[in-house]
C-alpha cells in the first residue's frame, strides 16, 4: 500500500484537505463501527473521491480509505457489488492489506475475474491472488489475462507459481494452437509463461 507521504506527493492542497476528513470519517468509524447498516460518511467520499482527487491518485487513496476504516469482509462486500468498476478495483487493490478471510476476499476475485473489464481483470491479479486462489482457479486467471489482453506483469508471483507447473504448461500450449489453428497471432505473453513452467516449445 502506498504512503500516506507518496499520495500526497501527487496532489495539490485542496485534494490533500479533502483527503485529511475522508482519512478522518474513516478513522472514526474504524474507532467507533456502526451497529447499524446505513452508510457511513467515508464511505460517500470513497464514492466521489474521483471528482476530488482525479485519475492519478484516486485508486490509491481509495484503498487508504479502506484499511483506515478497516473494512470487514461484509462491509467490502457490500462496497465491492454496489460499487462502480472504478469503485470495485479499489477494493480489490486492498485486499491484500485488509486481512480478510479467503472465504470473503476470494469470491470477489473470482467475480472479477469474469469482468471483462481489463482493470478489474489487471487488479484482480495481484497479491492477494497469488496468495490464496487455488492452481486451477489461478491458472484460469492467467489465461483470463491472455484473452483480455492484460500484461502478465499484473500477474503477482507469476514466476514462483507457473514454475514447475505442467498443467498451466498444457493449457498455454493448447491455446497457442487453438490461435495458431484459427489463424490468428499468439501473445508474445503466452512463450513468456510458458518459459516460466519450465516446459519446452513444441
Amino acid at each position: 500500500m502506498i504512503s500516506r507521504a507518496e499520495l500526497d506527493a501527487r496532489l495539490d492542497g485542496a485534494a490533500r484537505a479533502w483527503l485529511d476528513e475522508a482519512l478522518a470519517e474513516a478513522a472514526r468509524t474504524a474507532a467507533r463501527p456502526s451497529a447499524g447498516y446505513g452508510t457511513a460518511p467515508w464511505e460517500l467520499r470513497f464514492a466521489s473521491a474521483g471528482r476530488h482527487l482525479g485519475a492519478g491518485a484516486v485508486d490509491e487513496a481509495r484503498v487508504l480509505m479502506l484499511c483506515t476504516a478497516r473494512v470487514d469482509a461484509p462491509t467490502a462486500t457490500r462496497i465491492y457489488q454496489q460499487g462502480t468498476a472504478a469503485e470495485r478495483r479499489a477494493v480489490l487493490l486492498a485486499l491484500p492489506d485488509l486481512g480478510l478471510d479467503p472465504a470473503a476476499g476470494v469470491p470477489l476475485v473470482e467475480d472479477a475475474l469474469r469482468a471483462n473489464d481489463i482493470r478489474l481483470v489487471a487488479a484482480a491479479v495481484g497479491p492477494y491472488a497469488a496468495a490464496h486462489l487455488d492452481p486451477h482457479a489461478w491458472r484460469h486467471a492467467v489465461l483470463k489475462c491472455l484473452f483480455t489482453g492484460v500484461s502478465v506483469d499484473a500477474v503477482a508471483s507469476l514466476r514462483e507459481r507457473a514454475h514447475g507447473d505442467t498443467e498451466l504448461a498444457r493449457m498455454l500450449g493448447d491455446y497457442a494452437k487453438e490461435r495458431t489453428a484459427a489463424a490468428r497471432p499468439v501473445p508474445d505473453d503466452l512463450h513468456r509463461v510458458l518459459a516460466l513452467t519450465g516446459a519446452e516449445e513444441s
